[in-house]
């Protein structure tokens, strides 16, 4: 089989790279000329851990190219995805789908031969109906069916969501468009991946429902540990004992300074500018955003109640500014908000990110970029891990209190114990922990 996908962003090249892996032959193709000449000469511009390996092997195969040329592409592919970007529109809080719309655009000026047009975005409900009609206005003999195909991909493990997946949902009301998915995906059968065929609005509110239901996850913890807090329980053991429970699974209950991302913010605004569009609020993902949003904020007073109530003139280290970790991502991560709050508040920032520190570069003014994570804690006087990267786990606690100037931690992602911390001798504050350990009574 052949596919072109456009857009060679996070989604695309993932996916593109995967499908080629499954044996399918996958041209990627992209505006960005600088982008794909660094493709051609393997280079990738995304962080992603084993995509450089794939896409290396997959080129090697003749199985993956990459093109500016549109109809080069899709000369006899069986499918063609859409895989741009939908971010999140200024001034109204909708989902931009200006790049969904153009290339449904030059998808039908290209169209020869039956092919099914697949949404890979994420796109709010009816975007297949109008890609449709777009494509029928601008070429009116094509012989055509749209699908929905929304991924479920984590930054940090998309290679893996992509080839053992929980779930695969098409939507389309084509027969036709179903067989030529179902043949994509016909690797995954081997390890009976569930196969979700519905409709293309199911399909397409799906991809929301699923991510705004995460988010309000990530939400309810982050409020279960600041109640935690107040009164002496552990976030933790509460998130393990309702984790435990079937019904509820354990994932997404780690608290911390609240969801950023690619995805969560701007599919979670997109799904309630559209519930209240079409008048169907969805109060309780309204709520979700507007905690989410100042929880973030709320990190920064922490840090500066951490250092004695002021960080004027202070130095204060930072380990991690990605939203999490395993990505460069920097799209809506909470350091986007903590440090220029702490910057205001009169603090020199010194930072360290394994991956992030180019992209963020560009996105905080000001700070000081260290070379490592001790770096960014010498003469410091306290440190706040914001990012849970895996080498902030074992730090050489002794060396870190000998370069701080004061032994305060801020842990936004709870990666310590507060007992082995106040036995180092740290002024250590986390997340929905209580400050003195369980005594037995």
């Amino acid at each position: 089989m052949r596919i072109a996908m456009i857009g060679t962003g996070y989604v695309g090249l993932v996916s593109g790279a995967c499908f080629s892996e499954f044996g399918v032959h996958v041209t990627c193709v992209d505006k960005d000329a600088t982008k794909i000449e660094r493709l051609k000469g393997g280079e990738i511009p995304i962080y992603e851990p084993g995509l450089d390996e794939l896409v290396a092997r997959n080129v090697a195969a003749g199985r993956l190219s990459f093109t500016l040329d549109l109809k080069e592409a899709m000369a006899g592919a069986d499918a063609v995805f859409i895989a741009v970007g939908t971010p999140t529109r200024r001034g109204d809080g909708h989902a931009d789908l200006s790049y969904v719309y153009a290339a449904a655009e030059e998808i039908a000026a290209n169209l020869d031969h039956y092919t099914v047009v697949v949404n890979k975005s994420t796109v709010p409900v009816g975007t297949g109906r109008e890609v449709k009609a777009i494509i029928s206005r601008t070429n009116p003999n094509a012989a055509f069916d749209v699908a929905s195909n929304p991924e479920f991909l984590r930054e940090g493990s998309a290679i893996g969501d992509f080839m053992r997946p929980d779930r695969v949902v098409i939507g389309t009301s084509s027969e036709r468009a179903a067989e030529v998915m179902r043949r994509l995906y016909r690797p995954l059968y081997l390890i009976e991946t569930p196969i979700v065929l519905t409709s293309l609005e199911t399909a397409e509110l799906t991809k929301y429902a699923a991510n705004t239901f995460l988010a309000a996850k990530i939400t309810f913890i982050n409020e279960i540990a600041d109640l935690c807090e107040k009164v002496g329980a552990n976030v933790h053991d509460v998130a393990r004992g309702i984790g435990l429970d079937g019904r509820i699974g354990k994932k997404f209950l780690h608290p911390g300074p609240g969801y950023g991302g690619s995805c969560f913010p701007k599919d979670t605004l997109a799904l309630v500018r559209t519930a209240q569009q079409v008048g169907s609020p969805l109060r309780i993902i309204e709520t979700v955003v507007d905690i989410n949003d100042k929880r973030k904020k709320q990190m920064a007073e922490r840090i500066v109640a951490a250092c004695g109530g002021s960080v004027a003139g202070k130095t204060i280290g930072v380990l991690g500014v990605t939203f999490k970790p395993n990505t460069d991502d920097m799209r809506d991560a909470p350091s986007l908000d903590i440090i220029p709050a702490l910057q205001a508040a009169g603090a020199t920032v010194r930072a360290y990110d394994p991956a992030g520190m180019h992209e963020a570069e560009k996105l905080l003014p000001g700070v000081e970029w260290a070379r490592d994570a001790y770096g960014a804690l010498e003469g410091a006087d306290g440190v706040a891990i914001l990012t849970e990267w895996n080498e902030f786990r074992a730090l050489d606690l002794k060396r870190v209190k000998a370069l701080l100037k004061k032994p305060v931690m801020v842990d936004l992602r709870n990666v310590y114990n507060p007992e082995d911390m106040a036995a180092a001798g740290f002024a250590y504050s986390s997340i929905g922990r209580p400050t003195e350990p369980f005594q037995n009574v």
